[in-house]
């Protein structure tokens, strides 16, 4: 997955689980079970996510090589 692409993925499941919290507060069973669900897919997107990220700091910080002063004799 590319980094923009699972940023959008957790996006939207944790917007799909803000939609069921106000379920769960009225006693909807399937709610919760839809969230606790979402939370293990939270939890597994969210290591790639970190790994991506990981990769997208490297491919920014690269190291600039450093040129070599010509000495004078």
């Amino acid at each position: 997955m590319a980094f923009l692409q699972t940023t959008e993925e957790l996006t939207l499941l944790i917007q799909a689980i803000l939609k069921d919290i106000p379920k769960v507060l009225k006693g909807n069973k399937t709610a919760a079970q839809r969230i606790r669900t979402k939370t293990v897919k939270i939890a597994k997107v969210s290591k790639v996510w970190r790994k991506e990220s990981l990769d997208q700091e490297k491919k920014k910080a690269k190291p600039k090589k450093k040129e070599k002063k010509k000495r004078r004799v």
